[in-house]
């Protein structure tokens, strides 16, 4: 196949540069790059971690930490600080489960959907908390208290089903138990 004479790989090094910058210079308001605390925060956290080895894993774990998730422009800037393509940066975020994009609510609850749970009546669980929240898994409610999310085995599989909210294994749900545990954490 001929080429022509054209360097592909420059040319989707530019695409990419293009990219990273149309981001860059079209952060959403509510983006935290735009927020100077947040700013701050995130520059002290690429600061203090720019020369260690594997610095774009541990940049963007104390970025999920402290602010919540790791918005596009985030990752956008991420690379461009640490000098690492946007592809590597965003490739971390997209394979590793425990990164978010989007803010999660301040509540979290995280369905099991390894086999004994799923078996044991996951989908029916998650189809409760749907109704009762009106949001579907990935969504945080409009008042920014719960987020519902799914999650592979957490290894309490004698307990199925299984959920975590806010970190804590709850087993043995039960979908007509489900509205008192949400309860709880609207309260």
């Amino acid at each position: 196949m001929a080429n022509y004479g054209l360097d592909t790989g420059k040319i989707q090094n530019n695409a990419l540069e293009t990219f990273m910058s149309d981001i860059l210079q079209n952060i959403p308001e509510n983006d935290p790059l735009r927020n100077p605390e947040k700013k701050k925060l995130i520059d002290q956290i690429l600061e203090a971690n720019r020369e260690r080895p594997g610095a774009t894993m541990v940049v963007l774990n104390e970025m999920q930490k402290e602010i919540g998730f790791v918005s596009e422009a985030m990752q956008a800037y991420t690379a461009k600080e640490l000098k690492v393509p946007l592809s590597s940066v965003h490739g971390v975020v997209s394979f590793y489960s425990f990164f978010t994009t989007t803010p999660r609510g301040r509540h979290v609850i995280k369905f099991c959907m390894g086999t004994a749970c799923y078996v044991g009546g996951t989908p029916q669980l998650i189809e409760k908390a749907r109704q009762l929240l009106g949001i579907d898994v990935g969504q945080t409610t409009k008042d920014g208290a719960i987020t519902l999310e799914v999650c592979r085995c957490v290894g309490a599989c004698s307990q199925a089903p299984v959920m975590v909210m806010d970190e804590e294994v709850v087993g043995r749900v039960r979908p007509n138990k489900l509205p008192q545990s949400i309860r709880a954490l609207q309260d």
